[in-house]
């Protein structure tokens, strides 16, 4: 049976046209409302607050644990001692949303910050939080004196970091 056929059956039956008619159009209606009262967005669950906050010191222990152990696995490299400078906090970078308009050589740009929550209790919505960036670290370590076992410290600490070369020191330790 083609659309067409059903079509016509449809038409040719005032009641069901009638009717079908009157569902559409309370479709479209409800449709509309819903659109106008709700903002044309639809209402996200709110995320939970961050929970995963760290202090710097804290941070900047973990990271200097784990770079000690890993670097105590290199061949060559007996005790190691680290010590991380950090130039920076962590940052939180919070949700956006904003629009542009343009007019006869006129650009204005509206931006504010998505907020979460109801009444008093809305907050900002983080999107991303970034790590403290890492300015330099010092490395002291047990066989650094021969010059193969530096070099792959220097490029072990390195990558391990994310930093240059230039950003660490490497040096006997007593």
């Amino acid at each position: 049976m083609a659309i067409s056929d059903i079509i016509g059956r449809i038409k040719s039956n005032k009641r069901l046209y009638t009717a079908l008619k009157v569902f559409l159009t309370a479709l479209i209606c409800l449709i509309f409302m819903t659109y106008v009262f709700d903002g044309g967005k639809s209402s996200p669950e709110p995320q939970e607050a961050v929970s995963d906050e760290i202090s710097i010191n804290e941070y900047r222990a973990e990271t200097e644990r784990r770079l000690t152990e890993f670097l105590k696995q290199i061949e060559g490299v007996g005790d190691v001692r680290v010590y991380l400078n950090f130039r920076s906090e962590q940052e939180y970078v919070y949700a956006r949303e904003g629009r542009t308009s343009v007019s006869e050589n006129k650009k204005e740009e509206e931006c504010k910050y998505v907020m979460i929550g109801k009444g008093s209790d809305k907050t900002a919505l983080v999107e991303t939080i970034n790590l403290p960036k890492l300015d330099g670290a010092v490395i002291a370590c047990t066989g650094s004196e021969n010059a193969a076992v530096c070099s792959k410290v220097y490029k072990a600490a390195s990558a391990a970091l994310g930093v240059p070369t230039s950003c660490i020191y490497v040096t006997k330790l007593r």
